[in-house]
């Protein structure tokens, strides 16, 4: 039987869905900016989507505080960034990754305790 702790299990699961709020808040954020930069929003079109944005970080704020888990929504949003950071790097470094994955096949047994001769 498996022991799970309900309030932890809790706290993880609200964390990991806050933490996805706030990518998809920062997105939109860029989003906004290009347009305003790029003349494509108008003076009254600004005002209401930096109205909403704010009120969006007060809501995701108070969430946060009201339910003790700033912590566990940072923890969430580093391990994404982590996540992120390796994806970029494949792209940038595709060389490097690909040596690290012939070292780490060689280094893979084929059956428990043969390893492969290259």
């Amino acid at each position: 039987m498996i022991d799970i702790d309900e309030d932890s299990l809790r706290e993880g699961v609200l964390g990991l869905v806050i933490a996805i709020v706030e990518i998809v808040k920062d997105a939109l954020k860029l989003q906004a900016v290009r347009r305003m930069e790029g003349g494509s929003l108008t003076e009254e079109e600004v005002e209401r989507l930096g109205g909403a944005l704010m009120d969006l970080d007060t809501a995701i704020e108070g969430i946060k505080e009201d339910y003790g888990i700033a912590k566990t929504v940072r923890s969430v949003r580093d391990g994404l960034d982590d996540i992120v950071d390796d994806v970029i790097d494949q792209f940038i470094n595709p060389e490097r990754w690909e040596e690290e994955e012939r070292k780490r096949r060689r280094a893979r047994p084929l059956v428990s305790g043969l390893h492969r001769e290259e």
